[in-house]
């Protein structure tokens, strides 16, 4: 059972940055792809972005791109997600993921394993 546990969500403005972290409770977790979700109240649960085991592969929803950054630390068991130029719409829980087996060819992958309890993610306009 692979435990996830996200941090550093809070209260900015537009146009700041924050950086989302998970830390996996399992060595393991290096043969994981990795996604993080987000959901906005009356929203569903959307995908944000996602990263291959190695770190060599990411995908990202398009209303985040060229703003997001998912990247990981096998070392650590961790992932992060730096989000830059955040905008209102952006307020959300944000979601750690984890997905047992190969990178899938859809985005998001069709089952994720494991999940956090969320973060959130506050901007102000």
């Amino acid at each position: 059972q692979v435990q996830l546990v996200e941090s550093g969500g809070g209260l900015v403005q537009a146009g700041d940055s924050l950086r989302l972290s998970c830390a996996a409770s399992e060595r393991t977790f290096s043969s994981y792809t990795m996604a993080w979700f987000r959901q906005a109240p009356g929203n569903e649960r959307e995908i944000v972005a996602d990263i291959n085991w190695s770190g060599t592969s990411t995908r990202y929803a398009d209303s985040v791109k060229g703003r997001f950054t998912i990247s990981r630390d096998n070392a650590k068991n961790t992932v992060l997600l730096q989000m830059n130029s955040l905008k209102p719409e952006d307020t959300a829980v944000y979601y750690c993921a984890a997905a047992k087996g190969v990178y899938s060819s859809t985005f998001p992958a069709v089952r994720y394993d494991y999940w956090g309890q969320g973060t959130q993610v506050t901007v102000s306009s």
